[in-house]
């Protein structure tokens, strides 16, 4: 199949971009492994083009103490193997193929706002934010976005006509914390019937103080389970069948013609014990 005929944009700098955007109301041509198949199948139909592979300000990976900003332009495989962030490196090697990787980018995948992909899940359990720009009359107009208001539905991100996603923030893990991506595909490289990646934080007497997971393929945005909350400060062997009961109690799957709701409630159930151990282990290790 052949995409839809629309008028193709290549600006050269971030200024450019933006204008056009604000000008045509377009879609956005970053890595395309998204965009390329929907258009060629007819589901989406727009009558501009605004490609900004050219704009080589919203590439890069930044590092500080603080946490991770990667850039529009920064590819799966590039900040695979930076190495910037362990849960964002883990999350990324489960994103389909390497082939994938190559072109797909982190901030399209979060603007894609699919919910079963695994980004959505990094960003939301740790309370990331998307950085998102707009041309605003004369000046160029930016808005920090949270990972809990990013999210709006099923392919549905905050990204609004005329605005584009320039960065992704990802908070680093703290001191005696650890993190897990665990889940289950049909086959290597589909998306997940079921995910869940957590983060946990130990003190000094391996007790845990705050243990989070979001889980992917189980809701029309991921959805964040703190756990603290609902069962309160334990010892690392507390991370049992109980706890990963309460986030199979949290999630409200639906069936369809690949898994059932009651299967997918399952598969987090398994899945939540396992992610939460690991990261606990890691925060173990982490602490020594």
């Amino acid at each position: 199949m052949k995409p839809p005929p629309f008028e193709y944009h290549a600006p050269r700098d971030l200024g450019t971009a933006l204008r056009t955007l604000a000008e045509v109301r377009g879609k956005v041509l970053a890595g395309g492994q998204s965009l390329i198949p929907m258009l060629n199948m007819r589901l989406t139909a727009p009558e501009h083009l605004v490609d900004i592979n050219q704009v080589v300000s919203l590439g890069g990976i930044e590092r500080t103490e603080a946490g991770v900003r990667v850039g529009a332009l920064a590819r799966h495989s590039e900040v695979e193997r930076a190495g910037a962030h362990p849960l964002l490196s883990r999350a990324l090697k489960l994103v389909a193929h390497p082939v994938i990787r190559n072109r797909g980018t982190v901030v399209g995948s979060l603007v894609h706002a699919d919910p079963a992909a695994e980004l959505p899940a990094v960003l939301a359990v740790l309370g990331g934010s998307v950085r998102v720009a707009r041309w605003d009359g004369d000046t160029r107009a930016e808005r920090d976005v949270p990972a809990k208001d990013f999210f709006v539905g099923p392919m549905e991100s905050a990204v609004q006509a005329g605005e584009l996603a320039v960065s992704a923030y990802f908070p680093a893990l703290g001191p005696r914390t650890g993190a897990a991506f665990e889940e289950v595909t049909r086959r290597h490289g589909d998306y997940a019937l079921a995910g869940v990646c957590a983060v946990v934080t130990l003190d000094e007497d391996a007790f845990v103080t705050a243990a989070k997971v979001a889980c992917i393929g189980v809701g029309p945005v991921p959805t964040v389970v703190d756990v603290t909350e609902l069962s309160g400060p334990s010892p690392v062997q507390g991370i049992d069948w109980g706890v990963a009961q309460l986030v199979h109690d949290a999630i409200e799957p639906e069936s369809d013609i690949h898994a059932s709701a009651a299967y997918r409630r399952h598969l987090v159930r398994v899945l939540a014990q396992r992610a939460l151990r690991n990261a606990a282990r890691e925060a173990e290790t982490r602490g020594a």
